[in-house]
């Protein structure tokens, strides 16, 4: 795929995580909090993927920190210990706030709170600003 190409599909990823960190705030705002988190979870796992896009290869996986760690240019994350911590707490997202029978007698919608769904929301858009800042860098 050309260079040009790669931007572009790296770019269609980031958009598509700008508009899921924009629905965690609306389920946020909605008190939907288990929804929020997944939501924030997924806006940054796609703004990872498009960096992956940006350099003309497939993230494969919905584990952040996975997609991190497998990642073949570790340097372009200039705290990649940062990165690996909030990708861990958002990858705890991924499952329990879709599916009841993951936590023990509970909905996802009594086991998650204001808290869960502020916090979720400023790591997916630490990944936003992040991966903006890669996808910018490399348009010069």
């Amino acid at each position: 795929m050309s260079q040009s190409k790669d931007h572009y599909e790296a770019t269609r990823w980031l958009a598509t995580a700008q508009d899921d960190v924009r629905a965690a705030r609306a389920l946020r705002d909605s008190a939907m909090y288990a929804h929020a988190c997944f939501n924030a979870q997924q806006s940054a796992e796609k703004a990872i993927k498009a960096i992956w896009k940006l350099h003309g290869l497939e993230g494969w996986g919905h584990s952040i920190q996975r997609l991190i760690m497998d990642f073949p240019y570790p340097d372009i994350f200039q705290d990649r210990a940062e990165f690996l911590q909030r990708a861990v707490i958002l990858d705890r997202y991924y499952i329990p706030t879709r599916y009841p029978d993951s936590l023990p007698d509970l909905t996802p919608g009594q086991s998650y709170f204001l808290a869960d769904a502020e916090s979720a929301i400023q790591h997916a858009e630490f990944f936003l600003q992040a991966a903006q800042e890669i996808l910018s860098r490399s348009n010069t």
